[in-house]
Order: structure tokens, then sequence, then C-alpha cells
């Protein structure tokens, strides 16, 4: 006995909705990365160089070769300030 097409309607629906979902959150995931594939476990060292090259480059994935930082970049320093009880 056949199955009606009227039933597989929603499970198309479904799987087309999934598959929207995936792709728009790969596509987030790579516009936001820079183009770059996303990261895994990252470390404290892996964190402040993401760090300083944001700060060199403006981008959090960017990365330069230039052996002489951007003008401004000598006062543009990563220490925070520690927070205070209250």
């Amino acid at each position: 006995m056949p199955v009606p097409f009227e039933t597989l309607i929603p499970y198309v629906i479904i799987t087309a909705m999934f598959g929207v979902t995936g792709a728009g959150l790969s596509g987030i995931r790579h516009y936001a990365g820079g183009g770059k594939k996303h990261r895994w476990s990252l470390d404290t060292w892996d964190r402040q160089m993401m760090d300083r090259d944001r700060r060199l480059t403006g981008v959090l994935r960017g990365q330069t070769d230039k052996a002489i930082a951007p003008p401004g970049f000598e006062v543009n320093q990563p220490w925070r300030g520690e927070k205070r009880f209250s």
C-alpha cells in the first residue's frame, strides 16, 4: 500500500529547515572567522596571540608579516585594570 504524499510534506519541510539552519550556521561561522576554519582547544597563549593580532591588524583572525608595528601600537596595550572588590 503506497504512502499518501500528504504525509511526506511535513518530513520534507523539517528536513529542509534543518538543512537551511545548518548551512546558515556554517556561513555565519565562516564569515565571522574571516574565511578561516574554526579554532579548536584554545589555551591562554592562543587567546593572547589572537588579541595581539587583533590589535595589530584590527581583525580577530588577521595576521601580518610586517616587521614594524603600525603607528599607535605602542600605546595600545592589552593590560586590563584589576577588578575591585565592592
